[in-house]
């Protein structure tokens, strides 16, 4: 089978086929979410917390991020593959984001790049992607300001923050960003950001309207030790195997099975 390239995640929006994608941080899951059908594999800084025992995603470093990426990119052949920048690796300027999303991709084996906030952030997407660099934006829940954000909560229910991160979409896909993630928003508003962008959103915890779905690896299998999210859902429930329940999850996220009412905010 062809790789998955970004234009041929446009394509599968403008198409209305949804995108399936999973978090991994080694050889051996990143090879079994190739096998199970995944359509792009990101190398979260999650790992903070699923890998290190972390309390948050602050603590990862670039090295850490570049370890990580290029085990995983061993594994994966067919699927696009996402390496997280860390906690302040791009915030500085937009000289030190070019500097590591280099070291990310060059060393790393990432052919996107993600990168959390708004309109703030739209100059240094601008730069990277004028260098050649394609960048992913996240907005909503945004994990490296969970101290700003007053822990993981949901964002944009009042109606300017709605409003604002609208407005932060339209500023990030203008800058040249491929794909953008949505974490922890009302499915309503996700709703309206999809059909207002013409890159592909995809969500976790943005309601079942997002081009893609997206959890972390060790949620989806139930075998991250505190709680879990609301948004996500444990697919070892029922299966033989783990690649049976990532198989599951793919068929359920191309099938609108997942995610339901319950998965998703109001």
């Amino acid at each position: 089978m062809k790789p998955v390239t970004i234009a041929t995640l446009k394509g599968m929006k403008h198409a209305g086929e949804k995108i399936a994608c999973l978090t991994a941080y080694d050889y051996s899951f990143a090879a079994l979410l190739e096998r199970a059908g995944l359509d792009l594999v990101m190398v979260g800084d999650s790992l903070g917390m699923t890998m290190q025992g972390h309390d948050s995603t602050l603590p990862v470093s670039v090295a850490e991020m570049i370890y990580h990426t290029a085990c995983v990119a061993r594994g994966v052949k067919r699927a696009l593959l996402v390496g997280d920048m860390p906690f302040m690796s791009y915030q500085k300027n937009p000289e030190q984001a070019l500097a590591n999303a280099g070291r990310l991709m060059r060393r790393g084996g990432a052919q996107v790049v993600k990168l959390e906030g708004g309109a703030p952030m739209a100059g240094t997407v601008r730069f990277l992607v004028e260098r050649g660099v394609p960048v992913c934006g996240h907005l909503g829940l945004t994990p490296q300001s969970v101290h700003q954000l007053g822990g993981y909560r949901v964002q944009g229910r009042e109606a300017a923050d709605a409003e604002r991160i609208r407005s932060d979409a339209r500023a990030l896909e203008a800058a040249g960003a491929s794909l953008l993630v949505l974490e922890a928003v009302p499915a309503a508003l996700a709703k309206t950001i999809t059909q207002e962008l013409s890159i592909p959103t995809i969500g976790i915890g943005a309601g079942p309207d997002c081009d893609g779905q997206i959890l972390v690896l060790q949620d989806m299998l139930g075998i991250y030790p505190r709680p879990s999210p609301k948004f996500s859902k444990n697919f070892m429930e029922g299966a033989a195997s783990i690649e049976d329940a990532v198989k599951n999850y793919v068929a359920a996220v191309k099938g609108r099975a997942f995610p339901g009412p319950e998965h998703s905010y109001t």
